[in-house]
């Protein structure tokens, strides 16, 4: 059985440093937690902001709606009816409408009975309306349900579903598992769309991180079998593989990550993206890593908090430029400590 330092995984004192591993440079400036914003949450998963730099936080199992205010604190807003037994699925990502002050709609990506499918909420008077249908008939399972939605620079909104246990189904463009899906704020179709359909990108195991850069770029993390977890640069149309490659095939007709980690140093959930660097959170690594996107260091990985939080699962970027991250300890593989799951403030 692992054994876990619960000396260590309770050091979340304001000004905690970061552990860096991997050598990292000066310039390489390391994060600290400054603040824990929320405890005893139940398995934290999607996280978005509000314009006033709160944040509505899902949690997974029991599909209630947090939210946690940026001076720390939490109320319950609302909740979805989730699956019995989801396994992996249940309230999974979260996404505010980019018009929020004026149209005041809230979406969310969970699973149901048949389906896993997203909904969107009037949030109002400090309280979610009821779920209007989207889109649906995304297909769902005890594990590999995808489940990050976001909207990109553009206004449309992407969302990335797991192979639900069937990797084949990563391989069609007409089935909507494994897959980075783009639709408008109601579900259609967009223009520019490379198949005709919501398909943006296939070949994807299960992506459950999505970030765009300053350059207007897309990011994806995406945990892998037995090898390799990734880390992609996301272009229209192209495939990435799953399940013929695992990680990349070099000179193969498949999109390569940018880089690779093994599944037991990292295991991949949410990407936020700043000050040129991508940051990940890793459930079976129990760390956050930094990625460097570009210049002489372009993929350079570096390790921080490794073993003094647990698995990370949420990594989201504040408007006040810090990072917001969560736990998910409670999640029946991990260790948790009394004031699990949390979420905590992180300034780079």
């Amino acid at each position: 059985m692992k054994c876990m330092d619960l000396s260590r995984r309770s050091l979340l004192v304001s000004g905690a440093a970061g552990t860096v591993l991997l050598g990292a440079s000066p310039a390489e400036a390391a994060p600290t937690i400054t603040k824990t914003l929320a405890t005893g949450l139940e398995v934290p998963w999607g996280l978005a902001f509000l314009p006033n730099g709160d944040a509505l936080v899902a949690e997974r199992i029991s599909g209630r709606i947090q939210r946690v205010r940026r001076t720390g604190g939490r109320r319950l807003v609302g909740s979805v009816n989730v699956a019995d037994n989801a396994g992996e699925g249940g309230l999974l990502g979260l996404a505010v409408h980019p018009r929020f002050r004026r149209n005041r709609w809230v979406y969310a990506y969970y699973s149901t009975n048949s389906d896993n499918r997203i909904v969107r909420m009037r949030y109002v008077d400090g309280k979610l309306g009821a779920p209007q249908l989207v889109f649906a008939g995304i297909p769902v399972n005890g594990n590999h349900n995808g489940g990050r939605i976001a909207f990109g620079p553009g206004g449309l909104l992407f969302a990335t579903t797991g192979d639900a246990g069937d990797g084949s189904d990563s391989q069609s463009i007409s089935s909507m598992a494994g897959k980075i899906l783009r639709m408008t704020p109601r579900g259609g179709v967009p223009e520019g769309n490379p198949f005709n359909n919501r398909v943006w990108t296939y070949g994807h195991r299960n992506p459950q991180g999505i970030a765009w850069d300053a350059s207007g770029n897309m990011w994806a993390a995406e945990l892998g079998q037995n090898t390799r977890d990734e880390f992609n640069r996301i272009v229209k149309g192209k495939n990435y593989g799953w399940p013929i490659v695992e990680g990349g095939d070099g000179s193969g007709p498949f999109a390569d990550p940018l880089v690779t980690w093994s599944t037991d140093e990292c295991s991949p959930s949410g990407v936020a993206i700043t000050k040129g660097r991508a940051w990940v959170g890793a459930l079976r690594g129990e760390c956050l890593w930094s990625v460097r996107l570009s210049g002489p260091n372009r993929g350079r990985k570096v390790r921080y908090f490794h073993d003094q939080l647990g698995r990370i699962r949420t990594v989201q970027k504040a408007p006040d430029g810090s990072l917001w991250i969560t736990t998910s300890n409670r999640d029946g593989r991990g260790f948790p400590v009394p004031s699990d799951d949390r979420v905590l403030r992180v300034t780079v």
